[in-house]
């Protein structure tokens, strides 16, 4: 699907199955976060069923700076947002989660229990949502649990009905559908940013001031790596915690205490992160991963920059990919994200910045 009437075609396709089943809506309330996804489904659903959909912005606490001034700003003239406050609902009941899998399962409850919130506000069953291929992969795959991949269960335990106009696309088609539809670059190439938020940013326990640090240090990563040609790029914090050192053929290395996400054989792992510190010059860092088992140690990371004093560890990440099934890590010349971990490490709170090699597989994009 890369040309201008292949795009024509499939938006009429899944304008018209919209339509078909448009008697059966009382209403729908789409959420739209501003990523692509959710965004591009909200306006194909407006399209199709017109005044019974209503747009809104459902602020969970773990949006990034301004997210919702942001993005109600952008959208203006094509869909009018209305904004939802319910960010110590979803803080106060998350503090103190630490597994990656709790926390997004206990997000998702969150989620929908909101969603449910409004829907009962609005006189609706029905809710929009950005879907797509991807999210049923990894979920189905048991890498990780997609917050906004629901089976009948769940459904009938939140009582909603969902409508998915990209459920059957990869990240690259709604792209491309959206940039027909019209949608502002600010939308259209903007990178993803994960259903459940700066919270698996916040890796490990979910502590308030961890997740400040990594909404400020978000705006710092993003501004850093803007039209560059990356597909995602973002900072992860964990607590700075080294359970094992060693070396091996004159690299050195620690095991850190928190728990990250990773894929073997098309299903999801659960290990540490090994962070690099010191290794030969004639070593290409790039491939450092391959000289550890990443099955025990699903990301491979390289020190940048490191200080006595600080709490925490900040992990940069950035990939490039297509289909996010699978990704690899662009290689960045060192000297570059040395200058951004200088800058990172001006923080009180930060002790040391690290970048992340791992592809995807073995690793996943995010870490939870």
């Amino acid at each position: 699907m890369t040309s201008v009437l292949g795009v024509e075609k499939l938006v009429a396709s899944i304008v018209e199955n919209l339509k078909a089943v448009a008697s059966n809506i009382d209403c729908a309330v789409a959420c739209v976060s501003g990523g692509i996804d959710s965004t591009t489904s909200a306006i194909l659903a407006k399209r199709a069923l017109g005044d019974v959909v209503y747009p809104v912005f459902i602020d969970t606490g773990f949006m990034r700076l301004n997210e919702a001034t942001r993005v109600r700003a952008a959208l203006s003239g094509l869909i009018t947002l209305e904004v939802y406050d319910f960010s110590e609902y979803f803080l106060s009941r998350l503090e103190g989660l630490s597994d990656a899998e709790e926390k997004r399962i206990a997000f998702r409850d969150l989620f929908y229990t909101a969603v449910k919130k409004v829907a009962e506000e609005k006189g609706c069953s029905w809710v929009v949502q950005g879907t797509i291929k991807a999210d049923v992969v990894e979920t189905v795959g048991g890498v990780k649990t997609q917050h906004n991949v629901l089976n009948e269960q769940l459904l009938g335990k939140y009582g909603l009905m969902v409508i998915e106009p990209l459920v059957d696309l990869y990240k690259h088609e709604v792209r491309a559908v959206a940039r027909y539809l019209g949608l502002p670059e600010y939308i259209t190439e903007r990178q993803p940013f994960p259903g459940p938020g700066l919270l698996v940013r916040t890796v490990g326990r979910l502590r308030r001031n961890k997740l400040e640090l990594v909404r400020k240090l978000t705006d710092v990563v993003e501004n850093s790596f803007v039209n560059k040609g990356y597909s995602q790029y973002f900072p992860a914090v964990w607590e700075y915690s080294v359970v094992e050192s060693s070396s091996t053929n004159g690299v050195e290395y620690s095991v850190h205490g928190v728990k990250v996400t990773g894929v073997f054989e098309g299903k999801r792992s659960y290990g540490h992160p090994l962070v690099v510190e010191k290794w030969p010059r004639n070593v290409d860092v790039y491939g450092l991963y391959r000289e550890f088992d990443t099955v025990e140690y699903p990301h491979i990371l390289v020190t940048l920059a490191e200080k006595e004093s600080g709490s925490y560890l900040v992990a940069l990440r950035v990939v490039k990919t297509e289909n996010f099934i699978v990704a690899e890590v662009p290689r960045i010349e060192l000297g570059v994200l040395r200058a951004l971990a200088d800058r990172i490490l001006e923080n009180p709170e930060v002790k040391a910045v690290a970048f992340d090699v791992t592809p995807k597989p073995p690793a996943t994009i995010e870490y939870e």
